[in-house]
């Protein structure tokens, strides 16, 4: 008679095996249909293994909640600019440091590499990309040290960059969301090894765009994407990735002014069960803005101005280390871990300005700025891509002209009365203005006309310089001189938030804000990006308390 012996170990992989089998079986059965998920044969394709979110390069976790906005220990000018309301914030994602020199200066790289500054076609999209470094200029002082080196130079790779205006940090973080998603699908597959190096190289005649990829893949690559074809999914059933696949990341963007505040904050030490203990005056604990801590007691926590001809303390014992910007990280992190969200430069939030927050109106996500847009479809029912003879430039109020669509973007257009109809959520494309100077909330309002506000009936009346062109290409600009206009308030002022190396502590406080034109720049404004947080608000599962 023959004996078996029974391993316990191979028992436990056995029913471990049946086990995951099961699991994985039941995961790949539509609970609708009763179909299978994922087939080899084809039918419904789905991502059922996704967990949560990666997060994406140089940013960090923020975990959403609830605050109140706008709580700031001083307000010497007592221009209710920051009335206190309590907002709830959605986790997202936000940059660790300010977007670095050396950061742009990558981005500077490859649009000169793929879009060639001395191709009449491109001339303007890298020329309107750079940063304006006459920013430095000084009619009292002598800065042509930085004029000249702080964005190329070694030496100031890893400080922030500055002299970017709002369009220019808006269209790097496009950027960026693109090269991102390129490096996300070559990892998984979808992409052939080095395929994000095709253009740069000059390999194809066209670039990767994320919602091209997404609406239109053929046309990636200037229509060469089969070419570039990762092997792993040349003969599989998932020949693109989509939505659904989880491998395309949401778009790098700037910050709300509620998010930047709430990250800057980082009210989250303060937390004691389901209140806030006390209030924070700046980004760290403490209503001093030098360390309390044994190791570093004395020192600055922040690159500020400390008073009149003090930018950094006296030579040999430096108060902050820094007489301009500072490198990023030499300062410590706040509880979040995110450095510099007080001092060193200013940063640009994507909020439009306005004096009053409309808490009224909205308290979840609150941002004011949006602008609906909608996919352009051509006259043979396609997708319109933008080619090289249909890129669109934007004149600026300053004259700068910048690209508005890359080429191989997708073209966008405003939503339109099909897509607003009967709705109650949003009725127009442009929400900047809404209840704040629009014609909706005004004492003009006729549901029955079309008829626009003019200048007496505005809100706001900030002064309209004109830009504009001769038969000859010459720009001709035309200043607004009108004694009659009271604000500089409009629809194309931007937040920025944050004391910078040039400010007094005083703007230290993270609810303190401030707004400046779009398409302006200084020496002591940069940014940083954000991302939206998809999913779970929290990273880990909450667990009893006891």
């Amino acid at each position: 008679m023959k004996k078996y012996l029974f391993n316990p170990y191979v028992l436990c992989l056995v029913a471990l095996a049946g086990f995951t089998s099961c699991s994985n079986s039941s995961k790949n059965t539509s609970r609708a249909t009763g179909w299978q998920i994922n087939s080899n044969e084809g039918g419904f394709q789905y991502n059922t293994n996704f967990k949560e979110q990666e997060t994406a390069p140089g940013l960090v976790f923020i975990e959403g909640g609830t605050f109140v906005r706008g709580q700031v220990q001083d307000d010497v000018m007592h221009d209710w600019n920051n009335t206190p309301t309590r907002q709830h914030v959605q986790s997202f994602y936000m940059d660790e440091t300010e977007v670095t020199n050396k950061m742009y200066m990558e981005y500077l790289d490859y649009l000169k590499s793929v879009y060639p500054p001395d191709d009449p076609a491109y001339a303007n999209i890298y020329k309107g990309a750079l940063p304006d470094t006459l920013v430095w200029r000084n009619r009292l002082g002598y800065n042509e040290v930085m004029t000249n080196n702080y964005l190329r130079h070694p030496a100031y790779a890893e400080y922030p960059v500055v002299g970017v205006n709002w369009v220019q940090a808006v269209q790097f973080s496009e950027w960026r969301t693109d090269r991102v998603n390129e490096l996300m699908l070559e990892r998984e597959g979808y992409l052939a090894k080095n395929s994000k190096y095709a253009a740069v190289s000059g390999e194809t005649q066209g670039t990767f765009s994320t919602e091209t990829y997404l609406n239109s893949p053929e046309n990636v690559y200037g229509g060469q994407i089969d070419s570039l074809q990762g092997r792993a999914k040349r003969d599989s059933t998932n020949v693109f990735a989509k939505r659904s696949s989880g491998v395309i990341m949401p778009s790098y963007r700037l910050p709300t002014e509620t998010e930047w505040e709430y990250a800057a904050a980082a009210l989250i030490s303060s937390r004691e069960y389901n209140n806030y203990r006390g209030r924070k005056k700046y980004p760290w604990e403490g209503e001093y803005t030098r360390s309390g801590k044994r190791r570093n007691r004395g020192d600055q926590l922040a690159n500020f101005k400390q008073g009149k001809g003090d930018y950094g303390g006296i030579a040999g014992w430096s108060d902050d280390g820094a007489d301009i910007t500072a490198q990023v990280k030499s300062y410590p992190p706040n509880d979040w871990g995110l450095y510099d969200m007080a001092g060193n430069v200013a940063e640009w939030v994507a909020d439009v300005y306005r004096p009053i927050v409309d808490d009224e109106a909205n308290d979840f996500n609150y941002y004011r700025g949006n602008v609906y847009m909608k996919t352009a479809i051509g006259e043979d029912g396609k997708v319109q891509i933008v080619g090289r003879d249909e890129i669109v430039y934007d004149t600026l109020s300053n004259g700068r002209i910048v690209a508005r669509d890359l080429p191989g973007e997708i073209a966008m257009i405003p939503v339109d009365g099909e897509d607003t109809f009967l709705r109650t959520n949003f009725d127009t494309s442009d929400n900047r203005n809404y209840r704040d100077g629009d014609k909706g909330s005004s004492r003009y309002y006729d549901m029955f006309s079309d008829d626009q506000l003019d200048d007496s009936q505005r809100m706001y009346n900030a002064p309209e310089n004109v830009i504009r062109r001769d038969s000859l290409g010459n720009i001709i600009k035309q200043f607004d001189d009108s004694n009659t206009r009271t604000t500089m308030i409009s629809d194309e002022v931007r937040v920025y938030k944050g004391g910078s190396w040039r400010d007094r502590a005083y703007w230290l406080d993270p609810a303190q804000r401030r707004y400046l034109p779009q398409y302006m720049a200084t020496d002591y404004i940069g940014f940083r990006c954000a991302m939206s947080r998809v999913g779970s608000k929290a990273k880990k599962e909450k667990t009893p308390r006891h």
